[in-house]
């Protein structure tokens, strides 16, 4: 919402304290605990020692100081084995696609960077370097400059996924077992979302029971992904391709029954606030939803991605119903593992910066529920014509708006607290140093899909 005056000098800004840290859990592909910019802020579990291969705190995982390796099932939410394994090919692919968005990159840079997106040695290097510096560079955006806020490593993605084709042969005979004919395919999709909704719900409890404020959630399965999968698990089944009817009604069957499963995530936690990017197939939400993005609960905000705060990324997905705010999401620097630093963009960087607020409102006010921090994060932003109709709140996130409303609301309520902070704190200024660039819309700008527990 767009400031007329400033009635509170900045200063007022300093005396607003952060005794409480705030717990953000980074629910990912793994998080460098030992890079120099977030040691310091890694969340540690008191209850254990680590090393020792023992469960002092007894709930049921050895080891877990610095989190949880859900997808391995051990408290190694890294695994350092993959550093310096890589080529220079991820690091120049990802240095030209910074150029492509700013619009310096060449036309043969251009080109090269196309060329290794149809280059299958190239993509199963690039998703497992990808897979491997995911968390920690989400979770550098989360804790960039708020000491308060903990990180806490949830590893969910691992680093080489398995192809889904052979657990879906898997499930298929499975199905067959269970007589399953009619919708065998819907059949399929369902106990495969159940089966994650189990992991989910687990990853739920964990969160629960170590009161953890916010998780950060910049992984998930688009409309793009979505065909991917339908498609050769069709084929495997009927032998043959889906028509582009019975692809998309598949495609969508296979994301509401993800979101059913991603819904078990949020539930085990009510009291944790759950930030989720939106999605890089730059598609409506509203119609193809995304998961677990467009899971629709009070403690659930979902994030599309902006460029600087000029215009929606055209890789990001929005939805005017089923994605809440935006933030910037292009061309983001932050950690990547062994000390290194990379810019990169998508939903997955604009969500951390959403969660890096949530996580500094709740070190301000302790006593703010997460329906409570959803609503001054939406209720503050810098409303945007470009994204009238493309998330509910129809504007970009402003911190210093959001913290002031934080702080107030200790001494009045919410609403006063939000309209006085609305009346009180400019809108940012379109350009910021080290959150974004002066760039220029292309259709040559690519970005990956988020993350997944699910390949193909």
């Amino acid at each position: 919402m767009k400031a007329q005056t400033t009635l509170l000098p900045i200063i007022l800004f300093l005396f607003i304290s952060f005794s409480h840290a705030s717990t953000v859990a980074i629910v990912d592909s793994g998080v460098d605990y030992k890079h120099t910019d977030l040691a310091a802020q890694m969340w540690t579990n008191a209850g254990e020692t680590p090393g020792n291969l023992r469960d002092e705190d007894g709930n049921g995982y050895p080891d877990d100081f610095y989190g949880w390796n859900f997808a391995e099932s051990n408290s190694d939410i890294i695994d350092y084995k993959y550093l310096g394994t890589f080529s220079k090919d991820p690091y120049r692919f990802f240095e030209i696609q910074k150029k492509i968005f700013e619009g310096t990159a060449t036309a043969d840079e251009i080109s090269w960077a196309k060329a290794q997106t149809k280059n299958p040695k190239f993509l199963m290097e690039v998703q497992k370097f990808g897979n491997f510096i995911h968390g920690t560079h989400v979770a550098g955006i989360a804790a960039k400059g708020v000491p308060g806020n903990k990180i806490m490593g949830l590893k969910l993605i691992p680093t080489e996924v398995k192809p889904f084709i052979h657990r879906a042969r898997v499930l298929g005979m499975q199905a067959f077992a269970a007589g399953i004919r009619d919708g065998l395919i819907k059949g399929l999709i369902t106990e495969l979302s159940k089966q994650q909704g189990v992991l989910f719900k687990e990853m739920g409890e964990y969160l629960n029971n170590h009161s953890v404020e916010v998780a950060n959630g910049s992984f998930g399965t688009g409309i793009g992904q979505a065909k991917a999968i339908v498609t050769p698990l069709f084929m495997g089944l009927w032998w043959r391709k889906p028509t582009a009817a019975e692809l998309e009604t598949y495609s969508k069957f296979f994301l509401e029954a993800m979101v059913v499963g991603g819904e078990s995530f949020v539930d085990a936690a009510p009291d944790t606030l759950f930030v989720f990017a939106a999605g890089n197939d730059g598609s409506d939400n509203d119609q193809f939803p995304a998961s677990p993005a467009s899971v629709e609960r009070d403690n659930v905000i979902s994030v599309a991605a902006t460029m600087d705060r000029k215009l929606l990324a055209k890789f990001s997905n929005y939805g005017e119903d089923r994605v809440d705010v935006a933030a910037p999401g292009v061309i983001i620097r932050s950690t990547i593992p062994g000390d290194q630093y990379m810019e990169v963009s998508g939903t997955s960087q604009a969500a951390p910066y959403v969660a890096r607020i949530a996580g500094r409102l709740r070190s301000i006010n302790k006593n703010l529920k997460p329906a409570q921090i959803k609503e001054i994060i939406m209720q503050t932003v810098d409303t945007k014509i470009f994204l009238s109709k493309k998330v509910k709140s129809e504007g970009i996130v402003n911190s210093q708006r959001a913290e002031l409303a934080a702080n107030l609301s200790k001494t009045m309520p919410i609403v006063d607290s939000i309209k006085k902070a609305q009346i009180s704190v400019k809108d940012v200024p379109l350009t910021i140093s080290g959150e974004g660039h002066s760039l220029r819309d292309s259709s040559t700008q690519f970005v990956f899909p988020l993350p997944s527990t699910l390949s193909f």
